[in-house]
């Protein structure tokens, strides 16, 4: 039996992480309202119209725009090989399966710094830098450990025995993949999905090294103006950050379940 003093210590330690957690989203958010030209927080009044300058400034339209569309390229190519590399792995007795299951994982135990030095080598060599296409590319290779352990998860709770029922109604490996493995691993796919374009839209280091003046992503952006003067603006950038992070939560809830989510993990 938990004790009521441990109970309480328990308690403390979960509201201060929260507090802690949640004070710099607080802080950011705060000083975007500010009335006046300096950000500061408390805010020196409540006015909307750092948002109001942030989506007339053609600059951060333009690298928001290109954001999605690199979140997208990353979606488009890490959800098939996430979720075949995730069910294969789990549902599959394969030859060597730690050492590919180490190697798929290998992007993520590389600092982000070599990864992105790596690639704008190679992206160099084949003369494609300076395109949005591969940013996106890149992204996905980085983080696709996120997506195969979330499909994982999902795999491993499937029953086997769905798939021999599918199998012996006449149903051949497509049409049980496509009916009964996919669905069943359907939560695992969209919650990977969604983690993947949250994490493609503020990726900022490995973007920093393979774009360009033309390509810029809405995060590059952000440290370019930072690197003059902070201003307001920014802080009203970053609380648009922070509205897609909860957007992706609310999605996950209605798609998925926080539960079953939390259960998954």
């Amino acid at each position: 039996m938990i004790s009521r003093s441990q109970r309480v210590i328990f308690w403390c330690l979960v509201w201060f992480c929260i507090v802690i957690l949640s004070v710099p989203t607080i802080i950011v958010v705060g000083a975007s309202l500010t009335g006046g030209n300096i950000i500061a927080f408390p805010p020196d009044g409540l006015s909307l119209k750092w948002y109001r300058q942030i989506a007339l400034a053609r600059d951060l339209q333009q690298a928001f725009v290109r954001s999605i569309i690199v979140s997208l390229i990353c979606l488009a190519v890490s959800l098939p090989v996430g979720t075949l590399a995730g069910i294969a792995l789990t549902r599959f007795r394969l030859r060597f399966a730690n050492a590919i299951q180490i190697y798929l994982l290998l992007p993520f135990t590389i600092p982000l710094i070599g990864s992105g030095i790596g690639m704008m080598l190679v992206f160099g060599s084949w003369h494609i830098l300076g395109n949005i296409w591969p940013v996106g590319v890149a992204l996905s290779v980085i983080n696709l450990p996120f997506i195969i352990w979330s499909v994982s998860s999902s795999a491993a709770a499937l029953d086997n025995d769905l798939e021999l029922a599918a199998a012996s109604c006449g149903a051949g490996r497509f049409e049980t993949f496509l009916h009964v493995t996919l669905p069943g691993v359907m939560p695992g796919v969209i919650t990977g999905g969604l983690l993947m374009f949250v994490l493609a839209m503020t990726e900022f280091l490995v973007s920093l090294l393979l774009t360009d003046a033309r390509t810029v992503t809405l995060p590059v952006q952000i440290y370019n103006n930072i690197r003059s003067i902070i201003t307001p603006d920014l802080a009203a950038v970053s609380s648009v950050f922070v509205l897609i992070a909860l957007l992706a939560v609310w999605l996950l809830d209605r798609l998925v379940g926080l539960e079953i989510f939390l259960k998954s993990k």
